[in-house]
């Protein structure tokens, strides 16, 4: 536990993405495969789900640390993070712990989950007894299942690609899909033999940059291929071995929760991976906020599945007769990838149409359609690009439309997490009904540093009411927020629900009672629904 609590400590001091990568690398040299399995586990992005209610761990902190209740939450309001107050108000260790972290991981950690209230407190105060401040907040993060230190898991195999002498690509694909952290897998992990692909393991997978600027900059235009930015789940659908296997980009196995997928992959070639995206479909594509009443759900019924069928609207051919395609340009890719459709012909398999252009006026024209399409905006791929890992500049693009926007006022915020832990930096907004502010959506993203600063001195001074760490504020300040989609939600106060918000600008020049109204926010719904897209 000290070794990963000192590591945790070098990760989160620093920004730099090499020096990140060398104290990984150096913690991975020395450390034993039980403890750097779960390490890889956790620093990728992966953890158990939280084993005590963070109620619980207040309570026993507060007695533990001989405080009350409103001193609590000061000091939780003040550093903005529930692991890293109980850390710091805790009394100091006599010692510091030297045992593994798989030890308590394996013994103290995931027994948690299955015990009673008392047990579990004289569990989790033991061990607050028996490790550092530097332990305990990183014991803290496991317990409450929050743990992250801005690591990518890219960092994480560059690190172990220095380790091992392996290509980032093995290593990436080494950590697809289901895994236990042991060390049996770590060790194979690290093995220099890289014939050891897994039956059901996907790849890592191709992801594209915002476009930046006009196309035309790209270069000649029979140099690339355009297709519409399909809004569904990214996914693969693996056939090995006679086994099937369906893989969100999240590394979730959803074979089970869309049959229409099983059974078209049952149908596949043997060692066939096709990439690309879930839709609902049902004579055209459907809105995404349909196929979200499929997302989550182990067993689908029957009704649902007449309802929201779905397909898998293939772009890309990553193996074929188990041979690995991604360093054959897309081009290559692409005409295999038809003729697998054509041998398959299954109704729950569509093929992505390329589009035809002979310019980039011409496409421009197109994309302006792509709303009414029920589409995202478009892809660019470049016709001999090979099918990278993760997100690598130069190939594929997303040249996304614009998105809705909406003025609407500050209502409410409360402290972020992590770097932005202290400062008011997640916001609530909202919108005019009949004279009243009704609540619209809520983002933190989208503001600089130094507006982040004066949004928090605004709202420290602006507090009308306090629950927990949320404060409202008084309607003061106008924001232009930016989403994606739109649509009805019994679920939400304005009867709303939006897609990705962020926050475009803020709009000093105009006064709250300015912003837009409900009415004028519904009326986007319109304009968000579209025709069904013909692929033919």
């Amino acid at each position: 536990m000290k070794a990963f609590a000192d590591l945790y400590a070098d990760l989160d001091e620093t920004t730099s993405s090499s020096a990140k990568v060398l104290a990984m690398a150096n913690y991975f040299k020395v450390t034993p495969p039980a403890d750097a399995a779960w390490a890889v586990y956790f620093l990728s992005g992966r953890k158990p789900k939280q084993a005590v209610p963070s109620k619980r761990l207040r309570l026993w902190a507060r007695e533990l640390a001989g405080v009350d209740e409103w001193l609590f939450d000061e000091c939780y309001e003040h550093v903005g993070d529930i692991a890293e107050t109980i850390a710091l108000l805790l009394p100091p260790a006599a010692k510091e712990s030297d045992q593994p972290l798989a030890d308590w991981v394996q013994n103290r950690l995931l027994p948690l989950r299955v015990m009673e209230e008392g047990l579990q407190k004289v569990a989790v105060t033991s061990a607050w007894l028996a490790l550092n401040t530097r332990q305990r907040f990183v014991w803290n993060k496991l317990i409450t299942g929050e743990f992250r230190v801005g690591v990518s898991q890219l960092l994480v195999v560059r690190a172990l690609s220095q380790v091992t002498g392996l290509s980032t690509d093995v290593i990436s694909h080494r950590l697809m899909g289901n895994w236990e952290p042991t060390p049996l897998f770590y060790s194979e992990l690290m093995a220099p033999d890289t014939s050891d692909a897994d039956v059901s393991r996907p790849y890592p997978f191709f992801l594209a940059h915002p476009l930046e600027g006009e196309p035309i900059a790209l270069g000649p235009v029979e140099e690339w291929q355009a297709e519409w930015k399909w809004d569904g789940i990214r996914a693969q659908i693996v056939r090995r071995r006679g086994e099937s296997f369906v893989w969100t980009r999240g590394e979730e196995l959803v074979t089970d929760r869309y049959p229409e997928l099983k059974r078209l992959a049952d149908r596949l070639p043997d060692g066939t991976v096709l990439d690309g995206e879930i839709l609902p479909w049902k004579e055209g594509v459907l809105p995404f906020g349909d196929l979200q009443k499929r997302i989550g759900r182990k067993t689908v019924s029957k009704k649902l599945l007449e309802e929201i069928p779905v397909v898998l609207m293939t772009y890309d051919l990553i193996e074929i007769a188990g041979a690995d395609l991604r360093e054959q340009p897309l081009s290559v890719r692409r005409r295999q990838l038809e003729a697998v459709v054509e041998q398959v012909a299954d109704s729950a398999l569509m093929l992505s149409p390329r589009l035809a252009f002979d310019s980039w006026d011409e496409l421009i024209i197109q994309r302006q359609s792509s709303r009414d399409r029920r589409v995202e905006g478009m892809m660019l791929k470049r016709q001999n690009a090979p099918y990278r890992v993760g997100r690598v500049r130069g190939d594929w693009w997303k040249w996304k439309i614009e998105p809705f926007t909406v003025d609407a006022v500050l209502t409410a915020a409360q402290p972020g997490h992590g770097k932005r832990s202290g400062l008011y930096t997640d916001y609530t907004f909202g919108v005019w009904d009949d004279g009243k502010l009704v609540t619209f959506a809520k983002a933190y993203s989208g503001l600089t540093d130094a507006e982040i600063q004066q949004a928090d001195t605004f709202v420290r001074a602006n507090t009308l009411e306090r629950f927990g760490p949320v404060r409202t504020v008084k309607p003061e300040l106008v924001f232009e927020l930016g989403f994606e989609g739109i649509q009805l939600s019994a679920r939400h106060k304005s009867g709303i629900a939006v897609r990705f918000p962020r926050i475009l600008r803020w709009r000093m020049d105009k006064p709250p009672e300015d912003a837009d109204t409900l009415e004028q926010v519904k009326s986007l719904l319109l304009a968000s629904k579209g025709d069904p897209i013909d692929v033919e």
